[in-house]
């Protein structure tokens, strides 16, 4: 239950960060305000969420994670309250800041608890679970807002995650048992101002690139002081003994090449649905509900590979299927680029189930191989670290296809988006998966070893 109650928790983030974006129009009318202001809802969820994940393994050791945990959950649901009754833009705002909190806590924390309690030999089988809501959350996030904004109103984007949050509650009481907070590390309050401000910029950054919704010379200054404050960082991090973003955990070979690797895959859970959004609703014209529909499909093969995930990694060992797997998400994203409007929607399904199936296998292997060869001490921090890079990965695929498509959009001197420009974003992003491959090859055969049940 351990896995379902945490995925639950991670499928309610998820897809609240992606069913927004379709309901902004008809938000922006409600609230009188412009569809380009209400782009700050989106941005303030991310930069509260960016912010906050370092904090979450702190908070985790100092309080217990079953308490942060609940915590968590109880203030994402009552943000969600008041995202619903807010009358303007302000209010909404304020309430999206304080449910990104909560999200930064509830699935950091939510992970570390599932690591604490699940034993190693179950932990693919765990992963598997905590995968699925990862990838479900993008793709059902568009047909749910087009479906919710047609025939109810955008209230209900917001009121939806109550029951969910009332059944996750119970499920917590009644199935994790109470842990107790161990000796908590000093709070590195330079190191939580320096990486706030780094992951803050970088991740507005990222978003804005990916909207165009930023002049250039005020987006490169953005991105100058991230780096900046990214590498004052990691020099306070050098020398001191308990950093808030734990750099050390780069030497563990399995946990580093995890992270790096798993996030050039992670490029495409951000960027293949901004890209499909766009060529089914710009390029063939369809409207957003029935393009939802179309992405949804990819869900069909994430679900499917639950199914499996055990038994493959079982059989063939982490790095082999890694390897190929990387390559094969890649090929499938790419293959994305080949629809056009006259392609039979069967087999856009097709590729898209089976590009799902391969995507959520990659997830569910590297999010598992990560904390391998991490002992039970590092957990906290581990979570915490793989949180934060996660949310820079995904915010950073969007803005390399939107980067792509401005690009090609000035090779061919045209303002206006053409179909090679999009077919350039899925072949950049699926080549960008395609060669994490590299990363995990520098592997040892034996990774994982220990996570595997031998028949």
């Amino acid at each position: 239950m351990i896995p379902l109650i945490v995925g639950c928790a991670l499928f309610m983030q998820m897809l609240d960060s992606t069913v927004v974006a379709t309901a902004l129009p008809v938000m922006a009318a409600s609230l009188g305000t412009t569809v380009v202001r209400m782009n700050v809802v989106i941005t303030s969820y991310l930069l509260a969420v960016a912010v906050f994940v370092p904090v979450s393994g702190w908070a985790a050791d100092r309080f217990g994670a079953r308490r942060v945990f609940l915590a968590a959950i109880l203030l994402f649901t009552l943000s969600s309250i008041t995202c619903a009754a807010s009358q303007t833009i302000t209010q909404l705002v304020v309430s999206r800041v304080v449910q990104g909190l909560a999200g930064a806590m509830m699935v950091p924390v939510g992970r570390i608890i599932l690591l604490r309690k699940v034993p190693k030999t179950e932990l693919i089988k765990a992963m598997a679970f905590l995968s699925l809501p990862a990838l479900l959350g993008p793709m059902i996030g568009p047909p749910v807002g087009g479906f919710l904004v047609t025939y109810a109103s955008w209230h209900w984007i917001f009121l939806m995650n109550i029951p969910v949050g009332i059944l996750g509650i119970a499920l917590v009481l009644h199935y994790i048992r109470d842990d107790y907070p161990v000796e908590p590390q000093p709070m590195d309050w330079i190191g939580f101002l320096l990486s706030s401000v780094c992951l803050a910029t970088l991740v507005s950054s990222f978003e804005a690139a990916g909207h165009g919704t930023m002049p250039a010379r005020q987006l490169a200054l953005l991105i100058g002081v991230g780096i900046v404050t990214g590498l004052l960082y990691v020099w306070h991090a050098r020398r001191i003994d308990h950093a808030i973003i734990d750099l050390s955990l780069l030497r563990v070979k399995t946990f580093a090449i995890s992270t790096i690797g798993g996030n050039l895959c992670r490029f495409a859970v951000g960027a293949a649905p901004f890209l499909l959004a766009i060529l089914l609703q710009v390029g063939f014209g369809l409207s957003p509900f029935s393009a939802g529909m179309i992405t949804f499909t990819g869900a069909i093969g994430s679900m499917a590979m639950k199914l499996v995930a055990t038994r493959v990694l079982n059989r063939y060992g982490f790095r082999r299927v890694l390897i190929m797997n990387a390559i094969l998400t890649g090929v499938f994203v790419a293959l994305c680029g080949l629809f056009r409007a006259d392609t039979p929607v069967w087999v856009m399904a097709a590729i898209l189930i089976v590009g799902g199936f391969f995507r959520s296998l990659q997830f569910t292997a590297v999010n598992t191989l990560a904390y391998a060869d991490l002992g039970p001490e590092a957990m906290s921090r581990a979570s915490s670290f793989s949180a934060m890079a996660q949310q820079l990965g995904i915010s950073l695929g969007v803005a390399c296809a939107a980067l792509t498509l401005n690009l090609s959009m000035k090779l061919r001197g045209d303002a206006h988006l053409a179909l090679a420009d999009v077919i350039a974003g899925f072949v950049v992003i699926g080549l960008i998966a395609a060669l994490s491959a590299l990363s995990f090859a520098r592997l040892p055969a034996n990774a994982g070893e220990q996570l595997r049940i031998k028949r």
